[in-house]
């Protein structure tokens, strides 16, 4: 399986009836729901993951993701976020913890700051999926450079000083 695997559809469930792109779409919730409020930025970044648009200000998400964000809406009103992540944690691959951990950052700098709440949210979910902060630092680190706007606003800014390199950490 690799990293797009999840987004083939909802053909791979386990008894509980968790599958691969319900767990994706189900994480991005929790994250956005995690401060209490469900900001503009937030939707917009759903919308761009799981494709769709808004319109007078109802949120219509495209295609068969309809019936996924209904069973999804209808899952976290009924499920603690740990429930979930026992559920979701054993029906999904490396790449698909990857794919969901990285989204779930995005979503959490999409207002411009991940909310105390959704820090905590976030471990969470590194903890569940077995992956350190020491392996998803890189990760961190490109979502955190692509959210920067500030550096074309700021020619001040650290990163826009003469010499200065954008590097990943390395192990």
């Amino acid at each position: 399986m690799g990293l797009f695997d999840m987004f083939k559809g909802d053909d791979t469930k386990n008894d509980n009836g968790m599958n691969p792109h319900f767990a994706f779409a189900t994480s991005l919730l929790y994250m956005m729901g995690s401060d209490g409020e469900f900001d503009n930025e937030e939707l917009g970044q759903l919308l761009a993951v799981l494709g769709g648009n808004s319109k007078g200000g109802t949120v219509y998400i495209g295609g068969n993701n309809n019936d996924l964000m209904d069973k999804a809406v209808k899952y976290i009103r009924k499920n603690t976020i740990d429930q979930f992540l026992n559920e979701a944690a054993p029906v999904l691959t490396d790449a698909q913890k990857m794919c969901i951990l990285t989204n779930l950052v995005d979503s959490s700098l999409a207002d411009g700051e991940a909310e105390r709440e959704e820090q905590e949210m976030f471990g969470k979910f590194l903890h569940a999926f077995g992956i350190s902060e020491e392996r998803f630092k890189p990760f961190f680190e490109v979502i955190v450079l692509k959210n920067d706007r500030a550096v074309f606003l700021d020619q001040n800014h650290p990163k826009n000083k003469e010499g200065f390199q954008v590097e990943l950490s390395v192990k």
